[in-house]
């Protein structure tokens, strides 16, 4: 089956430390799978930009029935962007996601034509409790996908070891706010409900392919801070990339990923896979201080390690970035001032 995971407006994600995997190529990757994770590190506390920035907001109001997924849509007027067409969800369960507990993963059951919606990395719904309509207490998440879309999923080995699933779940990575305990601490049999999914994702077809700019994109570089790796998930396992030896594209790519700590970092157990499909590694970490046995990987803010390494032929470069504004912005301007097209250094948002 197909899953898509998908992110906490303002979470900090992280991962299992007990699924960090071998047979990771990257020395630095490597570094990160042999850390210590079992300190709890204080999560990210700068805002997120993009889809790891759309507005977290929710009340503590507790989850509500136990109705099965549905297709019976009311709408919701936002004042910005397309009206919610809201349907019900089921929560189907709810696990620790991270050593440091400060998230969770809830997985949902939703409608067939809610899957079928989805199409484009980077696209994401939102979600609220059921039963308060739109009332002021009832401020909807949202959420950006972070698994690929069913046509084009790359993840059948990582899905089949996930164990058995349906093919109209979504799975949620959240972080543990005061203001969303209604989700994160729900129990299955819970209704939700989703609107309908929602934004353009990354637009790679459109920039990346052809003679739009230059050359079509050779190399790729993919930048995340904290919860903006879910959209940066579904770019690499999409196919889309056009990366490793399957690939006619004969691209290159290379995955920035800072977090605080590896307690922070999620899908460590999907590195080696990642790598394989032809998408370096390269784990940064902003608080090395604060990991027991030490950090030997790279240290600090993904923008000063593309400082470092430079921007590889700009000209036939593309980026694809999700995070925190400042990161966003100054990666931009590296890439810009390289050499690399602007309309090549892209957003979700």
């Amino acid at each position: 089956m197909t899953k898509f995971l998908a992110i906490g407006a303002a979470a900090v994600l992280c991962c299992q430390a007990s699924a960090f995997a071998p047979g990771i190529s990257s020395p630095v990757a490597k570094s990160l799978v042999a850390s210590d994770t079992s300190r709890v590190a204080p999560a990210l506390k700068s805002p997120g930009a993009g889809a790891a920035a759309f507005g977290l907001v929710a009340s503590p109001l507790p989850s509500t029935g136990n109705a099965a997924a549905s297709s019976s849509r009311t709408v919701l007027f936002m004042g910005w962007g397309p009206d919610p067409e809201w349907s019900t969800a089921t929560v189907a369960g709810n696990e620790a996601a991270c050593p440091s507990g400060s998230c969770v993963t809830v997985t949902v059951t939703v409608s067939p034509d809610l899957i079928d919606e989805f199409a484009v990395p980077g696209q994401y719904v939102q979600l609220r409790q059921s039963g308060l309509g739109d009332s002021d207490d009832n401020k909807p998440l949202f959420l950006a996908i972070a698994s690929p879309p069913a046509a084009s999923s790359t993840t059948d080995e990582a899905d089949a070891a996930a164990g058995p699933s349906s093919g109209t779940e979504i799975e949620f990575l959240i972080k543990k706010t005061d203001n969303n305990g209604w989700i994160t601490s729900a129990t299955p049999g819970t209704s939700v409900e989703i609107s309908q999914v929602m934004g353009g994702g990354f637009p790679m077809e459109e920039n990346f392919e052809g003679f739009k700019f230059d050359f079509p994109t050779q190399n790729v570089l993919l930048f995340a801070t904290g919860s903006g790796i879910a959209p940066i998930r579904s770019v690499i396992e999409s196919g889309l990339l056009g990366t490793g030896p399957d690939s006619s594209a004969g691209r290159t790519a290379r995955l920035y990923y800072g977090a605080s700590t590896p307690d922070d970092m999620p899908y460590a157990e999907r590195f080696a896979q990642w790598e394989s499909s032809g998408v370096e590694v390269v784990p940064v970490i902003s608080r090395p201080e604060e990991v027991d046995g030490g950090w030997s990987g790279r240290a600090g803010y993904i923008q000063n390690a593309l400082e470092e390494d430079g921007v590889p032929i700009p000209r036939n470069t593309g980026a694809v970035l999700c995070g925190v504004k400042g990161m966003c912005e100054s990666v931009k301007d590296i890439m810009t001032q390289a050499g690399t097209f602007e309309g090549r250094v892209l957003t979700n948002f």
